[in-house]
């Protein structure tokens, strides 16, 4: 790639945020935000993300990931603070390369998995941070996006979709935070062990039950969002709760089960509008009664 890729207000802000101009462009990505890896003119090597974002979430977001950072947990260390343009933010952050992404969904590599999450929100919850709200859509079971509500779907889905969002509607759980898009693609592992955690705007407010039950569903997603075989997500939650040292009670495992399913349900949603393979789509039809039963939906 050449220079002439990056969006014209690359430029001028690295210069501005972080005292020297983009040299080399090592990668462009993005799917609900810009994400721009490139060396800069003094030799460091940077990621740089911009996203809408017209609460300020962003921010809390941002310093939670430093705070992290700062503790030894994997995650890339801020180097800026955010920056809000025209209703967009953006920050840069230290690239970290290698490790491997897990591209397994087998019980094992839940375990693995559903361990790091747990250190991970233990670490959350003895910061006092202000709720990253609004939370990302692909958790609010309130309402559906309005693209999604707005496009017809089988009426399984729609009965699935009720079923959930009912059950969910009675939670009355408090709300934590944590990290709400924790697939295989945002972790890196090396030897084993976790590298680097990344997408950190994905932080939510929201009981820690959904939190692990939505880890537990999309876990094992890599290439294309997935659902995670029902052994596996059992797994998942099972291993989250013994890392955590706590049980979670039997309204707590059901509101976790009914968040496996709202995540799929998402998916599901944007692989019909689309088109895309309908992985989720299968899965989802598949393991819906299993998945419902232990919601007690």
């Amino acid at each position: 790639m050449a220079m002439h890729d990056l969006p014209s207000w690359v430029d001028p802000w690295c210069r501005a945020s972080l005292g020297a101009e983009p040299a080399e462009i090592l990668f462009i990505a993005g799917y609900l935000s810009e994400v721009l890896g490139f060396r800069l003119a003094d030799g460091r090597e940077v990621v740089v993300k911009r996203r809408a974002d017209e609460s300020g979430r962003t921010r809390t977001c941002l310093a939670g990931q430093r705070l992290l950072a700062e503790e030894g947990f994997p995650c890339p260390m801020p180097l800026t603070d955010v920056t809000f343009q025209s209703g967009f933010a953006v920050h840069a952050e230290r690239l970290i390369r290698g490790g491997e992404v897990e591209t397994e969904d087998t019980p094992a590599a839940a375990k693995r998995s559903a361990a790091l999450l747990a250190d991970l929100i233990g670490r959350l919850t003895a910061f006092e941070l202000d709720p990253p709200v609004p939370n990302p859509e692909w958790l609010r079971w309130e309402t559906l996006p309005d693209q999604q509500a707005a496009a017809e779907a089988p009426t399984w889905i729609e009965d699935t979709s009720r079923r959930v969002r009912t059950k969910l509607s009675e939670c009355r759980l408090p709300s934590i935070l944590g990290h709400a898009d924790w697939e295989a693609q945002n972790i890196r592992w090396l030897h084993s062990e976790p590298l680097v955690v990344h997408d950190w705007d994905s932080l939510a407010w929201l009981p820690e039950a959904v939190l692990a039950g939505a880890a537990a569903s999309v876990f094992a997603s890599h290439d294309t969002p997935t659902l995670a075989p029902v052994e596996s997500s059992a797994a998942f939650l099972d291993a989250y709760q013994r890392a955590r040292g706590e049980r979670f009670s039997s309204g707590e495992e059901e509101i976790a089960w009914a968040a496996t399913i709202l995540v799929a349900l998402n998916n599901v949603r944007d692989e019909l509008m689309f088109d895309h393979p309908r992985l989720s789509y299968e899965r989802l039809k598949a393991q819906r009664g299993e998945r419902l039963a232990r919601a007690s939906a």
